[in-house]
């Protein structure tokens, strides 16, 4: 596995919030972020990633992936254009930069929908992000949504099967856990998680900062 992380984030500042939400092939994650997009499309901006995997039907260029060639992805990686890469199945996948950084000081919560290893890197370099990891209720239920899609042959759907167990070894360095089994259900509860988290102390240093100054005037030592 080769994998690389550009640091471009100043997490102290108030942006809105990184997230990364990874989950095992055949999840639902893809599913359940566009309709989180679709709903609360004023809250979030679903980071779009580039991959050297051809496109599956019904996919665009620019809409669920940038498709690169592998000649192109690497010359992204030369240029220094990507936050974090990684190979997967004998594809790369990475996070191209400049979006990301727009849409962070808009002050709208990005979304990183990216692989375990990527994910772990970025949990090294930036602690304050939001993790999410989203799985099916059972493997069983793995096994079928991969057949289910139709787009890719036996031998590939084991190779994700066997890629998802050595992923769920990393499950622990999650904030948050998404069981997957109803698409409104999921959709519903990330919202609310995300939600929740802006309201934590660590985020609002600033405006504690700023009110504990205000407060100052009206102290005892202040009032003598």
């Amino acid at each position: 596995m080769n994998y690389y992380t550009k640091g471009i984030f100043d997490m102290n500042t108030p942006k809105g919030i990184l997230i990364v939400f990874s989950g095992f092939s055949g999840s639902g994650k893809g599913t359940v972020m566009k309709e989180l997009i679709n709903r609360y499309s004023d809250y979030y901006a679903l980071s779009i990633s580039a991959t050297t995997r051809n496109p599956r039907e019904g996919e665009e260029n620019g809409r669920e992936y940038f498709f690169k060639t592998r000649e192109e992805f690497e010359k992204m990686i030369e240029n220094n254009e990507l936050i974090e890469y990684a190979s997967y199945v004998e594809n790369y996948y990475g996070t191209p930069k400049a979006y990301v950084e727009e849409q962070l000081k808009a002050g709208k919560d990005v979304i990183l929908e990216i692989e375990i290893q990527g994910a772990l890197k970025v949990k090294e370099m930036f602690p304050d992000t939001l993790f999410m990891f989203v799985t099916p209720p059972s493997a069983e239920e793995l096994k079928r949504r991969l057949i289910g899609r139709g787009t890719e042959s036996i031998e590939v759907v084991e190779a994700r099967l066997s890629r998802a167990f050595e992923e769920s070894l990393g499950m622990e360095a999650y904030d948050y856990l998404i069981v997957n089994d109803t698409v409104d259900a999921c959709v519903e509860e990330v919202h609310s998680i995300i939600q929740n988290e802006h309201s934590k102390i660590f985020r609002n240093q600033e405006f504690i900062n700023r009110i504990r100054e205000e407060l100052k005037g009206f102290s005892k030592d202040n009032m003598k």
